[in-house]
């Protein structure tokens, strides 16, 4: 069933969160994102997003699963933007890295932009539909385009105290996810493409 590896990859990161969640302090310590070793333990752009700082981080986060993970099943996404999904996710958290002064991190909402943006490129480029699909993912690209931009990442401390929430926030993980999920469906998609131009050609030699 299309949008079932999608809907997996979705119920992984809820699922992981809460179980970092009731891990002791020293544990969850190990895992949030530290700039200065990310080289040493790369692990640390998978784990990091599974931590949160507060219960309405995680409830946040958690209720952004359920919808990216419905946005996939509605949107029939199949196992190649799973896995571009999959490969976004710690791309999300390297791309911090060109902010040294964001000394830690932890959160899923990088990496649920970056779904969002894998489903936008799937949904555009959709052939075989009538066009809705297009038209729903060009809406919501420009919608999360619009977001992230009024979030202006690049400006100001990379930390932020934003009105309703109990934790700061880092808004260049936003602006990451977008750009990791963008390339990686792109990288996707044109190796699928590639694969799929080798075989035909594999087949008219043998005919």
């Amino acid at each position: 069933m299309r949008g079932r590896a999608w809907m997996l990859l979705a119920l992984l990161l809820a699922t992981g969160s809460l179980l970092v969640w009731v891990q002791p302090p020293a544990v969850q310590a190990a895992l949030q994102w530290r700039p200065e070793l990310a080289g040493r333990e790369p692990w640390r752009a998978f784990t990091a997003a599974l931590l949160h700082w507060s219960p309405q981080h995680l409830i946040a986060n958690l209720a952004g699963c359920a919808v990216v993970g419905l946005l996939g099943l509605a949107a029939r996404l199949t196992w190649r933007e799973a896995l571009a999904w999959l490969m976004a996710w710690p791309l999300t958290q390297f791309g911090l890295l060109i902010e040294p002064g964001l000394e830690r991190f932890g959160g899923l909402s990088g990496v649920l932009h970056a779904g969002v943006a894998v489903a936008v490129i799937a949904m555009l480029r959709m052939r075989a539909s009538h066009g809705r699909e297009r038209v729903i993912g060009l809406m919501i690209g420009i919608g999360l385009l619009v977001k992230v931009a009024a979030e202006r990442p690049l400006a100001g401390p990379p930390l932020r105290q934003w009105e309703g929430w109990n934790i700061s926030i880092a808004p260049l993980a936003h602006l990451t996810g977008v750009v990791s999920g963008v390339v990686c469906a792109l990288a996707v998609a044109l190796a699928c493409a590639l694969l799929a131009r080798a075989g035909r050609s594999r087949e008219s030699c043998r005919a």
